[in-house]
């Protein structure tokens, strides 16, 4: 299967997209981010796919020297988000992991994790980079109990990990080239299917962890799965609140499965 990757791009003022996708059979084209934040201390969020090594580290060392990154998030341990941590902890001598305990034994299933490397953070947590401070939060939906999501005060900034991911018919860098229609239509069947646990949840429950995002009032929503949606965080809101009185969706048991892989392995995109 061919790497995905393609040229990195700014979604605000010294934070840049480190893009990738994958092609959804019959349905559209999934959108994989990580992302960079330059600064005194340039931190990395995500690590990108293991289909992409190689081109992913090239991507990200042109945007920032080895030895100057300092933190890497990791918001969990799915391989699209961690696929190329091992290799980017051995490049950057001087970065430390950041990530929920939960993802640290499964990391620790595939690779000797560093542990004098890594530190263990919770949603609440708050954390001063020099020229620029992050919040640790719980987003929404997620499908993976160690999700984080950070929330950086400078650039008025949502990274939600899986949360307001989305499939549409063509990949789009900001989300104000694609339709309404397709990005939310997207942004609801991605949810349904990869959070199917939010049809069963207490909706009012559930309201009080938008309602904590609603409160940061970020300017702009940067998904791992979506394109970057500036001045939309309400109509994403409004759209995620209404998810829990939705079934779950799972693809036809007919599908082809050698029809779906031969969709990854002729997808050269880039």
């Amino acid at each position: 299967m061919p790497s995905n990757v393609r040229k990195p791009h700014a979604a605000a003022p010294e934070v840049f997209t480190l893009p990738s996708h994958l092609p959804i059979d019959g349905v559209g084209v999934q959108p994989v981010n990580a992302y960079l934040l330059r600064g005194s201390q340039p931190l990395l969020i995500d690590s990108g796919m293991p289909v992409d090594r190689g081109d992913f580290e090239q991507a990200l060392w042109s945007l920032v020297e080895p030895a100057e990154l300092r933190w890497i998030v990791l918001t969990h341990d799915d391989r699209d988000h961690a696929g190329n941590l091992r290799e980017v902890l051995m490049a950057a001598p001087h970065a430390t992991l950041l990530t929920n305990g939960l993802s640290i034994p499964r990391l620790a299933e595939q690779w000797e994790v560093p542990r004098h490397r890594v530190r263990a953070i919770n949603p609440g947590r708050r954390l001063d980079l020099g020229d620029r401070t992050v919040s640790v939060l719980r987003p929404p939906a997620y499908d993976a109990p160690s999700t984080l999501a950070i929330y950086d005060h400078t650039s008025q900034s949502l990274f939600s990990s899986d949360c307001f991911g989305t499939v549409l018919p063509t990949l789009v860098e900001d989300a104000a080239d694609a339709t309404e229609s397709d990005y939310l239509d997207g942004m609801r069947l991605f949810t349904r299917a990869n959070a199917p646990w939010t049809a069963l949840v207490d909706e009012k429950k559930f309201d009080k962890v938008i309602a904590e995002i609603e409160r940061l009032r970020p300017a702009k929503v940067l998904s791992s799965h979506a394109p970057t949606a500036t001045g939309r965080t309400d109509v994403l809101l409004k759209v995620m609140r209404a998810i829990p009185a939705m079934a779950p969706w799972l693809p036809d048991e007919d599908l082809s499965v050698e029809t779906v892989l031969a969709c990854h392995e002729l997808d050269t995109t880039s």
